[in-house]
């Protein structure tokens, strides 16, 4: 791979290429550009995910950026010492230009990876991806069971093509990570979608809980786990993990509802991460633009990537610890965990500068998490299905069967 900052290309034969990636250190480093960029290339998708993580508002096409502003995003990018560039959506296989875009960044130097639901990709397509320079490939699942996963991704056939796609990505010879969002009608699935993975010859595991923004925050009720699911799915996640030790890679990622500390998210905002919406605005995080009162700056300004970085207010607004408010400012771990989630704090308290509800330090923390058992516990399990109307919701049982595109 050819590298605008010098480093040693990546071996071919890595196993993890990305964990391989991560490890190298770049002058990206020094001028706190973040090495990996996510790039939301659409929000169009046929699948319907309840928990997806695009915003509710979602970007029409015909806002999206065009393949040569993407291009430009894509060198710039390269440009300014970034490493990785992960391809995602909505479903990035739904732009009909993704092998030109992963042409390009593969010439710029960049590593690519592709974030796909695979309800769309041909094995045709998939080759075509992999000879443009496409390096990894991370599919997402709802679950083992056909009918089941299907509902969830409200798409008939939405499994059988997922394990169709992720056995054509290992013989394609790419990295395959599947990632498994979790929730509490899926997690008696999560043995299974261990094996799963290693029958898939996978090298990576996300088994990712859902996390409550966006379109999961209007379905949290159907799908928020018990206390007692998550200390099961704590256990079986262990025990993997020893037992799978140099076979597959274990990522986890529990609800922040059933915390006591708040995570360190994205690293902290405007630390580690950024991402670019399909219209082009550059955002400290996927859910950021659900923050309101906050402008974000547009690759199609007038501003460089770079000086969006490092001078937007909306970057600077809540970066560092300057910004904070008790008892977030004389916290101890004020500088570790930076406050937790700022999307969260203003979803669940209304001002994105309060102490993030996941702390036990929150006067709103044990009112939520209160909330959350009594949620777990209920009988609510019909889905808000994602869409660009707003969401639709799931059908009642009796009335009909029908979960379709």
């Amino acid at each position: 791979m050819s590298d605008v900052l010098g480093n040693p290309a990546i071996p071919p034969d890595a196993s993890d290429s990305l964990a391989v990636l991560e490890k190298q250190r770049s002058t990206a480093e020094t001028f706190g550009i973040p090495l990996a960029v996510l790039l939301e290339v659409t929000h169009r998708c046929p699948l319907q995910c309840p928990y997806c993580s695009n915003p509710v508002e979602l970007d029409r096409a015909g806002k999206e950026l065009t393949t040569e502003e993407w291009k430009k995003v894509l060198t710039e990018l390269a440009e300014i010492g970034v490493l990785q560039v992960h391809f995602s959506g909505g479903e990035p296989t739904a732009r009909k230009d993704l092998v030109e875009l992963i042409k390009h960044a593969s010439d710029a130097g960049l590593y690519t990876n592709l974030i796909t639901s695979a309800v769309l990709l041909t094995r045709d397509r998939l080759s075509e991806l992999a000879d443009a320079g496409l390096c990894h490939v991370q599919v997402s699942f709802q679950g083992t069971e056909d009918i089941a996963a299907d509902r969830v991704a409200g798409y008939r056939g939405a499994h059988h093509k997922k394990i169709e796609v992720a056995k054509w990505t290992r013989e394609l010879d790419l990295p395959l990570t599947v990632n498994a969002v979790m929730h509490r009608q899926n997690l008696h699935q999560l043995a299974d979608i261990i094996q799963m993975a290693i029958d898939l010859d996978a090298d990576r595991l996300e088994v990712a809980n859902v996390q409550y923004y966006g379109w999961a925050l209007k379905n949290r009720a159907a799908l928020m786990p018990t206390v007692a699911q998550l200390d099961e799915t704590t256990r079986i996640v262990e025990e993997a993990r020893e037992r799978l030790k140099g076979t597959l890679a274990i990522d986890y990622v529990v609800p922040d509802y059933y915390a006591l500390r708040p995570k360190k998210c994205m690293g902290g905002w405007g630390r580690q991460f950024f991402n670019i919406s399909p219209a082009g605005k550059v955002l400290p995080c996927h859910a950021a633009e659900s923050i309101t009162g906050l402008d974000f700056e547009s690759v199609r300004s007038n501003h460089s990537i770079a000086w969006i970085w490092q001078n937007s207010d909306a970057f600077n607004r809540y970066r560092g610890t300057g910004w904070m408010k008790e008892p977030c400012k004389t916290c101890e771990f004020r500088e570790i965990d930076f406050g937790g989630c700022r999307c969260q704090a203003f979803a669940l308290t209304g001002d994105a500068a309060n102490t993030d509800p996941a702390c036990a330090l929150s006067p709103l923390h044990e009112t939520i998490f209160k909330q959350a058992e009594r949620e777990a516990e209920g009988e609510t399990n019909r889905f808000l299905y994602r869409n660009f109307a707003g969401g639709t919701l799931e059908p009642d049982p009796g009335e009909s069967g029908k979960h379709g595109a």
